[in-house]
């Protein structure tokens, strides 16, 4: 390859991130014949996972390109920089440190956050997240860098997973959270907690660009290539065990989470992007008898049937979709009724439950099978309460 510019999409960027995530570094690394980098990791925009550079361009070659196959180590000649440059001009985020958890762990305990330090990272947070509530553009990294002088000697890549442990307040909080920072639990939460809640209270242009994004009306997707609309599976984070009232019973809580589920305008366009996936789906197996009779069962029957579309598999059997939109990312928290809980547990071979997310930057979706509580943490949120 040589430096002049970047041969490759977007897309085949996108699609190379997703597998490494989805096989992990190790087995991608073995794969593609490359060796761990020293430097230039390309963020996953989604999950923010860093993600050795070289080796996603040198993939994503082979995805966009299948009769050339993936490039090799030997196939850069640019060198490492280079492919930061190409990467950076699709619209990537690079890092020059690996973001690794378990050296952010250790080194949370030898040495924790201080209290200023924190307010100055949530600080920054709140701002980047209400900058991109309202539809602006920023800087990831140079944000980063400008905080780095201010702080007692903490790394880009600490910066990185401190700013994930944010996210998993914001989600606890039912805050929506910045998009490409997957949530990480961490030990200093209740100390995030408060002083999040501290700066909510300074920033009453966040509560009102959350207010505005959860309930905008939401329309239905036109022209979607199908083909890339599924992702994987994230992977479930366990929780360590922490009493969930050190989250709930605080003042602070919102419930903007919940209140976009309860935005009709959009729970409908996101069923309505399945049901034509679905269809498109069937379709393109040359079953058009069978794309014919998926049937949007929330509009024709109403809600009460635990699940909002009717599809089917390729033998004929019928197979019963939950639908779960947000305009977030995938791993923002959503809400399940105890009437879907019990359906899925029913038919736990024929339920599936489509979560579709970034729906106003174009929509994806991933799909898990059977159970909910296999695949996500349940949490009780509301009671029905009767004298009777």
């Amino acid at each position: 390859m040589n430096a002049a510019s970047p041969p490759l999409t977007r897309e085949a960027i996108l699609a190379a991130l997703d597998e490494f995530q989805q096989i992990g570094r190790d087995a991608f690394l073995r794969k593609y014949g490359f060796g761990v980098a020293r430097d230039y990791f390309v963020l996953h925009p989604v999950s923010g996972l860093a993600c050795d550079s070289k080796a996603i361009v040198g993939a994503a070659h082979g995805i966009q390109f299948p009769d050339r196959g993936p490039l090799q180590p030997k196939d850069f000649s640019g060198g490492a920089a280079t492919v930061a440059k190409w990467l950076r001009q699709l619209g990537f985020e690079l890092t020059n440190a690996l973001p690794d958890p378990e050296q952010a762990h250790v080194s949370n305990r030898a040495r924790a956050w201080s209290r200023q330090e924190v307010e100055l990272l949530v600080a920054d947070y709140l701002q980047m997240l209400t900058l991109e509530l309202a539809g602006q553009t920023y800087n990831k990294a140079a944000r980063r860098k400008a905080l780095l002088p201010l702080l007692d000697g903490r790394t880009e890549a600490s910066i990185e997973f401190k700013r994930r442990n944010v996210s998993a307040v914001m989600g606890r909080l039912g805050l929506p959270c910045i998009r490409g920072y997957l949530p990480a639990e961490n030990a200093q939460g209740e100390r995030l907690i408060e002083v999040v809640a501290q700066q909510l209270a300074l920033m009453p242009q966040l509560e009102a660009a959350a207010e505005e994004a959860v309930e905008r009306m939401a329309v239905e997707v036109e022209a979607i290539d199908f083909s890339r609309a599924k992702a994987a599976v994230p992977e479930r984070q366990l929780r360590a065990a922490e009493p969930m009232a050190d989250y709930n019973r605080r003042a602070v809580r919102r419930d903007y989470l919940e209140r976009e589920t309860r935005n009709r305008s959009l729970g409908l366009a996101g069923e309505k992007f399945i049901v034509d996936f679905e269809r498109w789906r069937l379709m393109r197996s040359g079953l058009g008898q069978l794309a014919d009779r998926v049937e949007h069962k929330s509009i024709t029957e109403g809600d009460g049937l635990g699940y909002d579309v009717l599809s089917f598999e390729s033998d004929g059997s019928e197979r019963y979709i939950e639908v779960k939109t947000t305009a977030f990312t995938q791993e923002t928290p959503f809400f399940v009724t105890a009437n879907e809980l019990d359906f899925a547990r029913t038919e736990p071979d024929r339920f599936a439950l489509c979560r579709v997310f970034d729906f106003r930057h174009g929509p994806r979706f991933f799909e898990v099978r059977g159970p909910v509580e296999r695949h996500f943490n349940l949490d009780p949120a509301t009671f029905k309460a009767s004298l009777s």
